[in-house]
């Protein structure tokens, strides 16, 4: 295996050199060597991609579709979105020059940094959030500006953007808004969005929302979105990741303004050519004739929900009312104060329960923890007796 010639190797990308390694990841990695623990790390849904899916994209398969899809993505899958997004949003998008298939929502966020910002420019991002957009922001030339919701119960409000806006986030050209939110399952009200869409207005920004989780709300509530109020100015990211237990399928989409959409579209192009054929023909699938997958999925979060929050209350855990995706984002016991990376170790190798140490998702996160409930309801049970007993041992 050869070295890399003495001459070239400090001429790396040096903004791409001194990005940190992902923590989330490395975090889980090590969990994962623990002999019997609990994971509640990663975001992931534990149920199966539905039959009916796969069985289209074998059938594709088997048909030899295996051919460069339009950059842009078929136009029965863009169809099926645009139909997708009118009947649950009541928002329409052209199919022929609004909507774009991408590699999964990551895929979806870095082709909208990289068509928003120039050298720079920053962006709001209210934390705590999925560590990942830090790293895609930078990798657009972009400045993150975090955004601290965790005195706004975390739910970002138009005052506190406001107040950022006319001090260190002064000059920004857009705002990412996660509903519902991971790490910390919270989702944001119509009204909610309505006062954020007259700041973001006022100060003629952009915003990029990240619903990957919209079909993942409970308690009989409804998701909204910033491109019902403001669709000149928002960029929709979602995908079937979540909902359709579809990670491993990489398959998510952008909506937005013909205008945006044509750089975001030549973007894509250039980076992946075009999104896997059969793939786009299961997610076809999956929008067109699996109306009650979803549902289904969201029923079985909400009785793990309800099996995790009142567990974590009775021993002392306090956090925000968690309401959609399938996270609750806990604060640790005061003994540990804001040591949360110390907190989940400890838990992971005494307790055998991994879960993610809420300072991966920004400083608004320090002192907490993400468990993730998409694992089974007996998984769930156990993790919550060893995490009682646990603490019942400090």
């Amino acid at each position: 295996m050869p070295n890399i010639a003495n001459d070239l190797r400090s001429t790396f990308n040096k903004k791409i050199k001194e990005l940190p390694e992902s923590k989330m990841r490395s975090f889980t990695d090590k969990v994962e060597t623990i002999p019997g623990v609990i994971k509640l790390t990663v975001g992931e849904p534990d149920l199966a991609t539905p039959e009916h899916v796969k069985a289209a994209a074998i059938k594709a398969i088997e048909q030899n579709d295996s051919h460069y899809a339009p950059k842009s993505g078929k136009p029965e899958l863009l169809a099926a979105i645009s139909k997708y997004l009118e009947q649950s949003l009541q928002v329409h998008y052209d199919p022929k020059n609004e909507i774009c298939v991408t590699v999964g929502a990551t895929g979806a966020l870095n082709v909208a940094c990289m068509a928003l910002l120039n050298p720079g420019d920053k962006i709001l991002v209210p934390t705590p959030v999925w560590e990942v957009y830090f790293g895609i922001i930078e990798m657009a030339g972009g400045v993150p500006v975090q955004v601290d919701t965790s005195q706004d119960n975390f739910l970002l409000t138009a005052e506190h953007l406001e107040e950022v806006l006319n001090n260190e986030g002064k000059g920004a050209k857009a705002i990412i808004i996660t509903d519902p939110s991971n790490p910390t399952g919270r989702v944001y009200s119509k009204k909610n969005l309505q006062e954020l869409a007259a700041v973001i207005e006022k100060y003629g920004l952009y915003s990029v929302s990240d619903e990957i989780y919209a079909e993942l709300i409970y308690g009989g509530r409804k998701h909204y979105s910033l491109s019902q109020i403001i669709p000149e100015r928002n960029i929709l990211l979602s995908g079937l990741s979540k909902a359709f237990s579809m990670t491993g399928w990489r398959i998510g989409y952008i909506a937005g303004p013909k205008e945006i959409m044509t750089s975001i579209i030549k973007i894509n192009s250039f980076l992946v050519t075009a999104v896997t054929d059969n793939v786009q023909v299961a997610a076809t699938e999956a929008l067109t004739n699996g109306q009650e997958d979803p549902i289904t999925s969201r029923e079985i979060y909400e009785r793990r929900l309800n099996i995790v929050e009142p567990g974590l209350e009775k021993i002392g855990f306090k956090m925000a009312k968690p309401e959609g995706a399938f996270y609750i984002f806990a604060k640790i016991p005061d003994k540990f104060g804001d040591e949360d990376e110390k907190f989940a170790y400890d838990l992971a190798e005494k307790a055998k329960v991994g879960v993610t140490p809420g300072s991966y998702f920004g400083d608004a996160g320090i002192g907490y923890i993400r468990l993730s409930y998409a694992a089974s309801d007996e998984d769930l049970k156990e993790a919550v007796k060893r995490i009682a007993a646990y603490i019942e041992s400090l």
